[in-house]
């Protein structure tokens, strides 16, 4: 089973990376783009076949390592 993980900057943590591209797009001429913030997907292929405990096993691999769950939230699914 596959699982993706998304990995977003908190609400309120600076994203420099993400200010970084708004910028750049603002000067190509992407007036309408407003803020931009960037993440991380990281793509899992587990061996677990039960959806509820790939999802288990997925969200506690992104609180461990996947994630600083201090400044980041995350979000996972299953395909």
């Amino acid at each position: 089973m596959k699982a993706r993980v998304t990995v977003m900057p908190k609400n309120g943590v600076l994203d420099p990376q993400g200010k970084a591209i708004e910028h750049a797009l603002s000067t190509l001429g992407f007036a309408a783009v407003g803020e931009v913030r960037t993440g991380k997907i990281i793509e899992l292929e587990l061996s677990e076949t039960d959806p509820d405990k790939a999802r288990a096993q997925a969200e506690d691999m992104a609180r461990k390592l996947l994630a600083n769950t201090v400044i980041e939230s995350f979000r996972v699914e299953l395909a």
